[in-house]
């Protein structure tokens, strides 16, 4: 793969953003920390997706801190935050805005004025995302792919960064809608929220059932957080690795030749060519964020199942084998021939 870029740059102005990013990465942390208890993985995946300007899907039980982390982030990052409460009887106008008619009380002319939505904003909280109808959930897809809204024809474009934010009940809880597949696809990561241990649980309890009060503070601005982005898209990955990469996406293609026979016994449909895409970006943040400069195999396998595991259809054999997306994902990282480094 090219990396031209990073060799037109001058090294110590190189060096001094890729310190800035360090600091402010460890200052996000430490500040998520002074509110969330434990989930270092998943607080650092959705920082890789910020870091890559992609939209995060949350998925959790209630009262695993969904939430209190979106908000969080929200407040440390120094960005305009809105939030949408999704339920049944949502509408696709009250996220993306409307047109009212005004008049003028001096001339009595009446014209038509937008009045845009919560989805105009940097960070968007979608909230309990699949307790919508899937024909609401769709007034979000323009806006996560192309950083626009288009309403009664006008086009609209929303300022960037803009992240979704999107957090999830398991679909086997009451009231619940699956996400369409097109929507899962905008998502670079679905992440899970798992239970806290009981050491993490009883530090929670100190935290809330005191007078002690949590608070997060402001540690960057929205402009270097553009930055960031366009520094992360300079790392630069091998062409041996990159291959890898999309190796793994089309290994979860049960119409492909390179498809384990357990991918075709198990698996309707794989992975997309964003799926290739995230997984190379979020592999060059998550290098980043370990002080590297190039990617190696290990980000590769460490970003695949989060990346992949809302994107691959799994049929009826698997589920009555009670085998899930994670389980077919390890399979296929430990079937694939390990490359050397």
């Amino acid at each position: 793969m090219s990396t031209t870029t990073t060799q037109t740059l001058d090294a110590s102005q190189l060096q001094e953003r890729i310190a800035r990013f360090q600091q402010v990465r460890e200052a996000i942390k430490k500040q998520i920390h002074n509110v969330i208890i434990g989930q270092d993985e998943v607080i650092e995946q959705v920082l890789i997706a910020l870091f890559v300007g992609g939209h995060c899907l949350i998925t959790g039980l209630p009262g695993t801190a969904k939430t209190l982390l979106v908000r969080t982030i929200g407040q440390i990052l120094g960005l305009d935050f809105k939030r949408i409460q999704f339920t049944p009887d949502l509408m696709p106008s009250d996220i993306t805005g409307t047109d009212i008619i005004e008049e003028d009380p001096t001339t009595g002319r009446r014209t038509w004025t937008f009045i845009p939505g919560p989805i105009f904003s940097n960070i968007l909280l979608a909230d309990e995302i699949n307790r919508t109808p899937p024909k609401t959930q769709s007034a979000l897809l323009e806006a996560m792919q192309e950083l626009s809204c288009t309403v009664r024809g006008n086009h609209y474009k929303i300022r960037p960064p803009f992240f979704v934010l999107a957090t999830q009940n398991p679909i086997e809880l009451e009231g619940t809608y699956p996400l369409p597949e097109a929507q899962l696809d905008r998502f670079i990561f679905n992440v899970l929220l798992e239970y806290l241990s009981a050491d993490h649980e009883m530090q929670v309890l100190d935290l809330t059932t005191t007078t002690h009060q949590s608070v997060a503070e402001t540690v960057t601005t929205p402009e270097e957080i553009l930055d960031f982005q366009k520094l992360v898209r300079m790392v630069p990955i091998a062409d041996s690795v990159a291959r890898y990469a999309v190796n793994v996406v089309r290994a979860t293609r049960a119409t492909d030749v390179s498809a384990p026979d357990f991918i075709k016994k198990y698996v309707n449909f794989g992975a997309s060519v964003r799926a290739a895409q995230n997984l190379v970006l979020t592999s060059k943040a998550r290098a980043l964020m370990q002080n590297r400069v190039s990617v190696s195999y290990q980000d590769i396998q460490a970003m695949a199942r989060p990346i992949l595991r809302h994107r691959i259809l799994l049929n009826f054999q698997a589920e009555s084998d009670k085998l899930t997306q994670d389980d077919i994902l390890k399979k296929l990282l430990e079937a694939l021939p390990q490359p050397r480094e």
